[in-house]
């Protein structure tokens, strides 16, 4: 039986020294939900970007409406993990996107997120670059192959089922994101490992969209030697602990 159309989706957005990024994202997430008739919310999570990050989602809120744009920042940065927790007390769709605001995830997949989601009536519908047509575009060698041997590594030690265990362009139902943040303890990096593996474990469904990947356009990235240390770490402990 066909799962009913999502009634509003609540997009969950963590920012930290995004302004550059966030006007553009914002718009192509509002014009991509009202072409496809989607009932919507964008929530910010600025976590104190000394940039000026808030102050641009303060403007996007006049624009936009604050029915459908909401600030809701924290005083500093305080990780992903707890930014989530945040955002959805603030959520009212029955449907949580989660993103990155830095343009490296395209909103026009967000739809097809949605039909692929009412198609298995999945608990979980996660974006994948390592699947069909799917891809990544302007990551170095270096970084690819960080990418690829994580991933690589997390299949062969967590047999996870879902095949990018490191992205963070995700789908899902309410309670189960409220469900699988009772349950993680990573941070950084392994985080969005750690969401796939649990879920699994709990025995929530998980469908897959190919999406292509974009290295962002404005400011650092935030992949260096000390996440990569701590991926392997957390992926060690994972394995020790599920």
């Amino acid at each position: 039986m066909a799962a009913p159309r999502p009634q509003r989706l609540s997009v969950l957005l963590p920012t930290y020294n995004e302004r550059d990024n966030l006007p553009l994202v914002v718009w192509l997430l509002v014009r991509t939900f009202r072409d496809s008739g989607i009932d919507f919310e964008i929530i910010i999570i600025d976590d104190g970007s000394p940039d000026g990050t808030q102050e641009i989602a303060e403007q996007l809120e006049k624009i936009y409406g604050s029915d459908k744009i909401l600030l809701r920042p924290r005083p500093r940065k305080l990780g992903l993990g707890t930014a989530y927790i945040h955002g959805m007390k603030h959520a009212t769709g029955n449907f949580i996107v989660i993103m990155d605001a830095d343009l490296s995830h395209h909103p026009k997949f967000i739809p097809e997120f949605i039909r692929k989601q009412k198609e298995g009536n999945f608990d979980i519908v996660s974006g994948t670059r390592y699947k069909g047509n799917g891809g990544v575009y302007g990551w170095d060698l270096r970084r690819k192959l960080i990418s690829r041997g994580a991933n690589f590594l997390t299949q062969v030690l967590l047999r996870p089922g879902a095949s990018d265990l490191t992205g963070s362009f995700r789908l899902y139902r309410k309670e189960v994101l409220q469900k699988l943040m009772e349950k993680c303890v990573s941070k950084g990096y392994v985080f969005q490992m750690e969401m796939i593996v649990r879920a699994r474990q709990l025995g929530y469904t998980i469908g897959e969209v190919p999406i292509s990947f974009v290295d962002r356009v404005y400011g650092e990235s935030k992949l260096g030697g000390n996440e990569i240390v701590s991926f392997l770490k957390g992926l060690l402990t994972l394995f020790a602990t599920t």
